[in-house]
């Protein structure tokens, strides 16, 4: 008998980790505006920029002597910039508990070769951040994207650190609240928490950082696209709106657009609540079922934006065969299931790129960001039954 298919379905069917849903209210004829074909440093252009860097210092509460940079390559170009220009001085501790976290670790040891110590955890977990000397330079991501594990606060980071904090923030800004007098570098990309189109960066540093860039530097040299100083100085212009190449004045106006939604529902609160109140849905679906559980083994580091889960049932195993006790087929490909299972939602049209990330354990992820209705997950969740229900009977 054919496992029946749920009555409603999300309105929007878009959860993937990025590039993420846009906000609800977007239209493509909202970003007719856009000064396209125009110099991004003439007047039009420079104003633009220049609002999009002062309206995100308003929403994310970033301080007034912080500098907010305007970088291509997204948050990778971004994390790329600080690690070339800032790494070396004194010694680093890398942190990891993802495959991002993982991706600057390979970066710091194999290409830029510092003296580093490296501390990493499994999915799933976060490494222990009491053992974490501030009094290093120390690079982490805030939340893992691939792995859902988020850092609970700040409180391990010391006020009189001697060390720069650098903090991939790419799936926690505008959905967490982020204690800026504890980060030195921060960095995210348009395309997450805000729905943004890709390809763009943003790069915020604490006076600390500055006063680094222009008394320091590296070994190395660095390609002209990374290049923050100029004769011991920093670049003003860059973190006034005169970007390092030339952005698209259609992304632009699509995170403005993005921003204006943002303060909309209440700024970060509002968004933070959002995000939440959309994880909470699918906590609680988790709670109620116990086939499907939360990566994150610790509640205070689960992620409110990239929520990533696996399948607990234990007929879902390595290895197959059958299970003596109750004679049920076991399932010899965990991966594959999981696969399965994504599949057939995105063949129903209910969810798209649910998938977990390649590198991570089998199993779903689901972005849970504020430009997601709470209504649509509250949707999806039967559809989630129906997809396991259905692979796991053949159907």
């Amino acid at each position: 008998m054919a496992i029946q298919q749920p009555a409603s379905r999300p309105a929007n069917p878009r959860f993937s980790s990025g590039p993420c849903a846009k906000p609800p209210t977007f239209d493509l004829a909202k970003l007719a505006g856009a000064p396209l074909g125009r110099s991004h440093r003439a007047a039009v252009g420079k104003a633009k920029l220049k609002a999009a860097i002062e309206i995100t210092r308003d929403i994310l509460g970033i301080p007034a002597d912080y500098k907010i940079g305007i970088v291509p390559a997204s948050d990778t170009g971004a994390v790329e910039m600080a690690l070339w220009n800032l790494l070396g001085a004194r010694k680093v501790e890398m942190l990891a508990w993802e495959s991002f976290g993982s991706g600057w670790v390979t970066d710091v040891v194999k290409q830029l070769k510092v003296d580093a110590e490296v501390k990493t955890a499994d999915y799933g977990h976060i490494v222990d951040l009491a053992s974490v000397d501030t009094d290093n330079d120390v690079v982490f991501t805030w939340n893992g994207t691939t792995s859902g594990v988020r850092v609970p606060n700040g409180d391990w980071i010391k006020s009189d650190r001697a060390g720069l904090t650098i903090c991939d923030a790419t799936s926690a800004a505008f959905a967490q609240d982020l204690p800026w007098d504890k980060l030195d570098v921060t960095t995210f990309s348009w395309q997450k928490v805000l729905g943004g189109e890709a390809a763009h960066g943003m790069i915020i540093l604490s006076p600390r950082a500055v006063e680094r860039l222009e008394s320091y530097t590296p070994a190395w040299p660095l390609p002209k696209i990374f290049r923050l100083t100029k004769g011991g100085k920093l670049i003003e212009g860059i973190f006034e709106g005169a970007t390092i190449n030339t952005p698209s004045m259609l992304a632009v106006e699509d995170y403005l657009l993005a921003l204006d939604w943002a303060q909309s529902v209440g700024g970060l609160k509002g968004l933070m609540a959002r995000a939440d109140a959309n994880a909470k849905v699918v906590s609680d679906f988790c709670a109620s079922h116990n086939w499907l559980t939360n990566l994150a083994v610790d509640p205070a580091t689960q992620s409110n934006t990239s929520v990533c889960l696996q399948f607990t049932d234990d007929r879902i195993v390595d290895g197959g065969g059958i299970d003596k006790g109750s004679l049920a087929p076991r399932i010899t490909d965990a991966t594959a299931f999981a696969k399965g299972v994504a599949k057939r939602l995105e063949a129903a049209e209910v969810a798209y790129d649910i998938g977990s990330y390649r590198d991570a354990p089998a199993g779903l992820r689901i972005w849970c960001g504020g430009t997601v209705e709470t209504s649509d997950l509250e949707a999806l969740m039967p559809w989630l039954e129906w997809a396991f229900e259905a692979e796991m009977a053949g159907q």
